[in-house]
């Protein structure tokens, strides 16, 4: 048999405690995290009031919310890195780079969609 087998109710509890515990990491270790949960919280209620149709809204808090997702993937690449020790090498520096270069181009992305919606 490929692939996993069929989740039970429990497996899907037991991931989204895994998924909060991942959360709470990140909102307790990442401070770039936490600035953005806070632009957040201001962000999806203003694409709420100022997006004129569900598409529209859905584009605006969707942006924000990419930035909070290829944060926690960034922040996971870089914990993956510094498990390893503290020695500079070439490889980990331009993977925490990536990661890093993924969320500014993220925020690009929000900076595009909120001025299209919003301007245009």
């Amino acid at each position: 048999m490929y692939g996993h087998r069929p989740r039970s109710i429990a497996r899907v509890f037991e991931a989204l405690r895994w998924s909060l515990q991942g959360l709470r990491s990140a909102w307790l270790h990442e401070s770039s995290f936490r600035l953005e949960v806070v632009m957040a919280a201001v962000a999806l209620p203003t694409a709420i009031f100022f997006g004129n149709s569900g598409v529209e809204r859905v584009l605006l808090m969707g942006s924000v919310l990419f930035v909070l997702a290829f944060e926690l993937l960034n922040s996971a690449i870089e914990a993956v890195i510094e498990r390893y020790g503290p020695e500079i090498h070439e490889l980990a520096g331009r993977a925490k780079d990536m990661g890093s270069a993924a969320v500014f181009v993220a925020l690009c992305n929000v900076a595009l969609t909120w001025a299209v919606i919003l301007v245009g």
